[in-house]
């Protein structure tokens, strides 16, 4: 059957079919990450961006196109997370403007969406870069501008938009060339083409389920459960055994299998990992001694770790509860800003790890914003900080270049103050730019001063890899540590203090001065101290500073000025 138009009620069930779509294969999506790192993903960035404007669709009961356009707009706009979810974001903007005054969609109508879609889109991106979303979604527009006037059917239309764009998404690993290294196509393409896939299926007559999204808000934390509620008792396995076995004879299938079946007599959280020369190990056990005697039935034993879990969660109890508190003063602090007289200026800085915090804290913040890799801040969150701080001028560091343009759109949406956005892409950055922030200069000054001084300083980050790739000419493996460097990762390898001082190495050159080294939840201060001495060997003119920054995630952030 022929279907020429659209009404509301269809445009509402095909919106929350493509939310539905993502959500469910956001993981999918997520893989396609060509960057290894443990981060807040495509799938997940725009599966959060949707479904909060999914959300405030579902609960119309009375639908119209423009009262379900201003809900996708604006759902949409303050939910943005990441880079994708904002580009998402602004093509839903676009979109819905195409719709302004339309009872109901026809080919013409959706083709001209379309249109200012993409126009909206690019308009968002400083530098728009193809092979991307945004080529995918200009691929989709091209083809609905050619199909208008030339199609009545809807579907057949649909049809072959969606096919274009997904030879369009196959396209971009010719585009960039990281995408043809890695062997993936682009992931927030292919996002945006599952939105658009969920939303035709329905257009077939293919029946959804929509109560989840009217019934349970979104989380972005998957559990509330902290520490404190979970007892030492309950860690089954209490040490965290991790070694390397330096093969001496060979070690067969059968051999690997043996030992797989031994340790898990032991204990559980198993990881054998083989080459020809050397085995990868990890098992949580309570007698670490048995593992490490078998494993030398094999070879000799290298990069041996072992950690006592029980005493790591009391700390980590103790640590929770010493955050709780100080969450607790600073929301005291808050509370008594909102009386307070309107400053000249104030600070937003996104921040993560405890000993960070208390840095940007002393340089200065009014307002901290928690988030970073795993879990980028949405645009809401930085209106919601916005609101907060009592300043004509505010500035927002974002310190990560996946929440500069959430930043920047809070910023548009703001009318009250002045917003200006520094781009910060790292923790270090954030910090120079505080550091060279002059109370005397005006806001001008002050913004085009710290963003020059941006420069000045080169950052640094030591995580490790959570897959399977090949990037940067350099193939990467489940749990490498890897040194990530500004231009993309620059050394990997097995030992955390190596590559480390390996990444130092690329990032000192003859006009360095200061190396500052910001140690996270997975090293100790001694960890620290040691790179620092070796750095200080090394380099005997250069200063080194060990601070405690407590983020999770990178071992190491590292500032180079």
């Amino acid at each position: 059957m022929i279907i020429k138009a659209i009404d509301a009620a269809m445009l509402q069930k095909m919106f929350l079919a493509g939310a539905k779509n993502i959500e469910a294969k956001k993981e999918y999506i997520n893989e396609l990450n060509v960057f290894p790192v443990p981060d807040g993903d495509t799938g997940t960035n725009m599966t959060l961006t949707i479904l909060s404007a999914a959300k405030e669709v579902a609960a119309i009961e009375n639908p119209t196109i423009d009262n379900l356009s201003k809900a996708i707009s604006s759902g949409s706009l303050r939910g943005a997370r990441g880079n994708s979810g904002v580009i998402l974001s602004q093509l839903f903007r676009g979109f819905t403007r195409g719709l302004k005054g339309a009872e109901e969609i026809t080919v013409p109508v959706m083709a001209d969406a379309f249109g200012k879609a993409v126009e909206t889109a690019y308009k968002a991106v400083m530098k728009p870069k193809e092979g991307t979303i945004l080529t995918v979604a200009k691929g989709g527009a091209d083809k609905a501008a050619e199909l208008s006037g030339k199609v009545e059917d809807i579907k057949e239309f649909c049809k072959e938009v969606l096919s274009h764009m997904e030879y369009v998404l196959s396209q971009t690993p010719e585009m960039l060339p990281v995408l043809k290294e890695a062997g993936v196509v682009d992931s927030g393409g292919q996002g945006l083409l599952t939105v658009l896939q969920g939303g035709y299926e329905v257009l077939l007559g293919k029946e959804i389920d929509f109560d989840a999204i009217k019934a349970e808000p979104v989380k972005a934390v998957a559990s509330t459960m902290n520490s404190s509620e979970v007892s030492t008792a309950d860690i089954k396995f209490g040490y965290c055994t991790e070694f390397i076995i330096m093969l001496e004879k060979i070690f067969t299938m059968d051999d690997e299998l043996h030992f797989k079946d031994f340790l898990e007599n032991l204990g559980d959280s198993i990881v054998v990992v083989a080459d020809e020369e050397v085995v990868k190990v990890h098992v949580h056990t309570n007698d670490p001694g048995l593992a490490i005697q078998k494993a030398l039935t094999y070879g000799a034993l290298t990069n041996m770790k072992i950690d006592n879990m029980r005493q790591e969660h009391n700390e980590k109890v103790i640590r929770e509860e010493e955050r709780r508190i100080a969450k607790e003063k600073e929301a005291e602090k808050e509370e008594k800003t909102v009386n307070q007289e309107k400053k000249t200026f104030g600070f937003i800085s996104v921040s993560v790890g405890e000993g960070l915090s208390e840095i940007f804290r002393g340089l200065g913040v009014d307002y901290l914003i928690e988030g970073g890799q795993t879990m980028n801040p949405s645009t809401a969150d930085m209106l919601d900080a916005i609101a907060k701080v009592h300043a004509e001028t505010i500035f927002i560091l974002p310190n990560n270049k996946n929440i500069i343009l959430a930043a920047e759109q809070a910023a548009d949406l703001t009318e009250n103050k002045e917003i200006i956005v520094i781009p910060t892409k790292t923790i270090p950055q954030g910090i120079t730019a505080l550091v060279n922030f002059m109370e005397e200069k005006s806001a001008k000054e002050n913004a085009d001063n710290m963003t020059n001084e941006i420069s000045n300083v080169k950052s640094g980050q030591v995580t490790y890899a959570v897959r399977d790739t090949s990037i940067d000419g350099k193939e990467i493996h489940v749990d490498d540590i890897m040194g990530i460097g500004e231009k993309g990762i620059e050394t990997v390898g097995q030992d955390i203090e190596q590559t480390t001082l390996e990444l130092l190495d690329t990032m000192l050159d003859e006009d360095s001065e200061l190396v500052s080294i910001f140690y996270g939840e997975g090293v100790t201060e001694k960890d620290a101290d040691v790179i620092a001495e070796k750095i200080s060997e090394k380099y005997s003119d250069i200063e080194v500073e060990v601070q405690f920054g407590g983020q999770p995630i990178y071992y190491y952030i590292l500032s180079v000025e």
